[in-house]
């Protein structure tokens, strides 16, 4: 029904055959020399970035859960302390803290914009908390500010996950360095893709430099890098190739325009949708923007007593494609409530000397959406045109009629 969402180009393609010609796939060498930190597009990206996000330090990765990884071990993470983070999220982000074996502490979310609720990140800080991650979820960036003045009073670190926003604004501002650390996803399924891969921005040089050594086998280079700070430097192979950077710098040349074409878009989807009873469209904060990696409706259940899956079933059969029911409520998979992670005794929460409750009903307001109110478009999948927002407008006033919602 729609167009599928390619940024592949001819510049791109260019580019990459220049890559293939050159023989140099990558230029990383897990010794301490100049090759260290990677090749020259793997270079050129970094420096890219660092001009365009205003931001100290650049590092990219294979993917953004490796640099999440790196990320948390770049704090000086110990066992047994704890990072709050939303539970309506991906899952890595959660694995990401098991990693380094630390506590998620699951916060509820904003039931308009599904950003991690400030109040309740309050609520959940203990004299273990480490850090904080908020995530711009679907493209609307988090309260930022609220939660820095949170982090600050509480002596914390606040990561962000912008992976679904890449030029989105908040308050005016683009996000990318306005917390401690950032992040951004170069998946095949992102509005930039160089098919795997990910960013770490930071203007914290110490993070900076312990994050290049994780992405890098960092502990066989210590000695010769007279590195003394080696706390959690346990490296990995995290890097990213010469393809792929070349691929985001051809991609990152025309990023305002691949954004602001996309928000004209959904905006005007918003106008057509807000016209029907019963759901709720998009909200976005006032000087802020959303990306929509996901275009959002919840259902008013005051208004719709039909269930969620009535509502996308009649959708589907009318020719809409592409919808999602729900999105993920980390608390409630099996690791945290089978326990199965590294067997009972050894999961990361058996170190904490309080119980850690991962029950049902801690995040009320995830637990709404993801169980029963909220229907999501899979927007990132597709290009689609004012014709396009016409024809779905028309399939969503069809299906309100035969199920009489008034």
């Amino acid at each position: 029904m729609f167009k599928k969402y390619n940024q592949i180009k001819k510049d791109e393609i260019v580019a990459v055959n220049k890559v293939l010609k050159s023989g140099i796939l990558t230029g990383y060498q897990g010794k301490w020399s100049k090759e260290f930190f990677g090749g020259p597009k793997v270079l050129e990206f970094e420096a890219q970035l660092k001009k365009f996000y205003k931001s100290k330090n650049a590092i990219v990765f294979n993917s953004w859960t490796s640099g999440l990884i790196a990320s948390i071990g770049s704090i000086d993470i110990s066992p047994g302390d704890e990072i709050i983070l939303p539970s309506f999220t991906f899952c890595a982000v959660a694995t990401s803290v098991i990693h380094w074996n630390a506590i998620p502490i699951f916060a509820d979310v904003n039931s308009k914009t599904f950003t991690i609720d400030p109040e309740d990140v309050k609520k959940k800080i203990s004299n273990k908390t480490k850090a904080i991650i908020l995530v711009d979820t679907f493209g609307h960036p988090a309260e930022v500010n609220e939660l820095k003045k949170i982090a600050k009073k509480n002596k914390l670190i606040l990561i962000s996950d912008s992976c679904h926003a890449p030029y989105a604004l908040y308050k005016n501002k683009l996000v990318g360095n306005l917390t401690d650390i950032t992040g951004f996803s170069f998946n095949g399924n992102k509005h930039i893709s160089t098919g795997e891969g990910g960013v770490v921005l930071t203007d914290n040089n110490l993070f900076a430099d312990k994050m290049r050594l994780i992405r890098n086998h960092g502990e066989a280079v210590v000695k010769d890098k007279r590195q003394k700070n080696i706390s959690n430097i346990l490296g990995q192979n995290y890097r990213l190739g010469e393809i792929e950077a070349a691929l985001g710098i051809e991609q990152y040349k025309k990023i305002k325009k691949l954004i602001n074409k996309r928000i004209r878009i959904y905006n005007y989807l918003t106008e057509k949708l807000k016209k029907l009873p019963g759901i709720f469209t998009p909200e976005i904060r006032k000087n802020c923007t959303h990306n929509f990696y996901i275009y959002p409706l919840v259902i008013n259940k005051k208004i719709i007593k039909h269930k969620r899956s009535k509502i996308v079933k009649s959708l589907e059969k009318k020719g809409m494609i592409g919808l999602w029911s729900g999105y993920f409520n980390l608390h409630m998979l099996p690791i945290f409530q089978k326990k199965i992670a590294y067997g009972k005794s050894n999961l990361p929460w058996s170190l904490s000397n309080k119980k850690i409750s991962y029950k049902k009903g801690i995040c009320p307001i995830s637990e709404d959406l993801h169980d029963k109110t909220l229907i999501g478009f899979k927007a990132i999948n597709y290009e689609i045109s004012k014709n396009d927002v016409n024809k779905i407008f028309k399939i969503f006033k069809s299906v309100w009629k035969d199920l009489k919602i008034s």
